[in-house]
């Protein structure tokens, strides 16, 4: 059953550390057998107040696949970019 990972970034508190992920992220991803389908395109809010700065969408195949790349060595070592250079939110949501 595919995994997806959404992650609504809130605040770039640092550009240039955050573009050092960006610029590694991609890899760790795609050898995980992830894809994005969202990476902070324009949004449309049509219910509530959720006003997402940066939303970004990733899918894998399972929830297996999306912890060995979560809790990999080489993403450990970029998502601590992240977090200094972001705030946000982040939840892992099986799908049907």
């Amino acid at each position: 059953m595919a995994t997806y990972f959404i992650v609504d970034i809130k605040e770039i508190t640092d550009p240039q550390t955050y573009a050092l992920y960006r610029k590694d992220v991609d890899a760790t991803i795609e050898r995980y057998g992830g894809k994005f389908l969202v990476r902070g395109g324009a949004y449309e809010t049509i219910e509530g107040d959720w006003q997402p700065q940066r939303l970004v969408i990733l899918e894998f195949a399972d929830e297996d696949q999306f912890k060995r790349w979560y809790n990999s060595p080489e993403y450990a070592a970029i998502r601590e970019l992240r977090f200094k250079a972001s705030t946000g939110r982040a939840v892992m949501v099986q799908g049907v």
